[in-house]
């Protein structure tokens, strides 16, 4: 893999070599606008312009624009291992640095493929998008910017007590360039920026049960304990540190182990799992362009609104969740799912799914699936845990295979995955995924 990543090194050198403007398209996510961030800091470096776009999906008719662009080099980071294809056509070289699901086209001579699945290695949890993106550049000198990757990889939920595979290389290259630290601390966010029960309320990796997503849940147990709610982890006692560590690793033992921090850092970007948070409410809430200018080194008045918006964010998830808590999830054999056209909601359905698993307000045994009604279509968002993927379920084939037959598309991962359907089909599509997911868990 680490050859192929060389290609892709030579091929960047030739058109920084002769000047060229280089085109980037990626994803709109946290590990899509951390892949952007590391190709396009690294192009920064060595002074080479570039036009970046950053979106939600990539589609065929966006494919076919681009392919009359006038750029001689054209980098996909995040997304692109399902059309290469279109990409073998192209008038121009090609760089496709992803990690989703891929297909059997082989790359023809003007493509580079990274993609860690045609390696035999797990794209969900050894190497995400920024990963890719960031072997595309390493040869090229760029170790410095090798916790962008892991930043994508905390987006990406790769992170779970260590990094494996892949990852744990980029943490070695993070390390020994001088920029990442490592130490053992408490894992729970805004420790500076957030009063200490909004802090424990928006911590959902690792979670806490009854006290993640629950404002009162976190107000309640801090008063069990006769800790004031209303102050910062930062300006509590030593004692009462002690005090909260000792009850918190009593709920999860995982609240407490390593922090990834950039020391050079702003305090609210030194934590890179932080920093992966921040990047995530800039997608979610449409503003990619405003994460990706704050991972270009962007300061002050920009990381104000992204603040603002991670705080907007984070109380809709709260939201999620309480309704979930009220509504529970609709059973059907093998799947469970959470639909509806509230606005909010369907703005964080992909994330309350996911989180919902975790912290046991749904039932782990089942993968979730949350469906978002957009007009005439309907947004899919499927999540399960490591567990059911070790006894055979893969999401990302189930949303693929299912959504083709309504005239959809999906896919993404084993244990996460997207589709799009007409809403006409949503009882037929589900059925239809609750059946396939049976089939996994009976021929695994």
């Amino acid at each position: 893999m680490l050859n192929r990543a060389s290609e892709a090194s030579d091929m960047l050198k030739e058109h920084i070599e002769k000047n060229d403007v280089i085109r980037i398209i990626s994803h709109n996510d946290a590990d899509g606008i951390s892949s952007a961030a590391v190709i396009a800091n690294a192009l920064a470096e060595e002074d080479v312009q570039f036009h970046t776009t950053i979106i939600p999906r990539l589609k065929q008719d966006i494919v076919n624009q681009l392919r009359h662009e006038k750029y001689d080099l054209f980098i996909f980071s995040d997304m692109g291992s399902q059309f290469i294809k279109e990409f073998n056509s192209f008038k121009h070289d090609v760089i496709v640095a992803d990690h989703h699901q891929i297909n059997d086209t082989e790359a023809e001579s003007n493509v580079v493929h990274i993609n860690p699945h045609l390696f035999g290695i797990d794209g969900s949890k050894d190497l995400c998008g920024a990963g890719s993106s960031y072997l595309a550049v390493r040869d090229l000198d760029k170790k410095h910017l090798a916790y962008f990757a892991l930043i994508g990889a905390f987006g990406d939920m790769q992170y779970h007590g260590e990094f494996s595979g892949v990852n744990k290389l980029i943490v070695d290259d993070a390390l020994e360039s001088g920029t990442m630290e490592i130490h053992e601390g408490l894992k729970i966010v805004s420790k500076a920026s957030e009063p200490i029960f909004k802090s424990l309320t928006y911590t959902f990796s690792p979670p806490l049960p009854k006290i993640s997503g629950d404002l009162e849940g976190a107000r309640e147990f801090l008063e069990r304990m006769n800790l004031s709610y209303g102050i910062k982890f930062t300006d509590m006692e030593d004692e009462e540190k002690d005090l909260l560590k000792d009850a918190l690793v009593s709920i999860n033992p995982n609240i407490l182990g390593d922090c990834y921090t950039i020391p050079k850092e702003v305090p609210l970007l030194r934590d890179l799992e932080e920093y992966s948070y921040i990047l995530d409410a800039c997608g979610k809430n449409k503003k990619q362009g405003l994460g990706l200018s704050i991972a270009l080194g962007e300061r002050n008045q920009a990381l104000d609104t992204a603040v603002k918006l991670q705080r907007q964010y984070r109380d809709q998830i709260v939201k999620g969740l309480e309704w979930v808590k009220k509504q529970g999830a609709e059973q059907l054999n093998s799947i469970q799912f959470l639909y509806s056209e509230d606005k909010v909601l369907k703005s964080v359905m992909g994330t309350i799914a996911s989180i919902g698993l975790s912290v046991e307000l749904l039932d782990d045994s089942k993968p979730v699936i949350g469906l978002s009604r957009l007009h005439n279509d309907i947004k899919i968002s499927g999540r399960t845990t490591r567990e059911m993927v070790e006894r055979g379920v893969d999401l990302g084939k189930a949303l693929q295979d299912s959504s083709n037959n309504f005239g959809g598309s999906g896919g993404g991962h084993d244990i996460a995955a997207g589709a799009m359907i007409p809403y006409k089909d949503k009882d037929n599509f589900l059925h239809l995924v609750d059946e396939m997911v049976e089939y996994q868990l009976t021929n695994d």
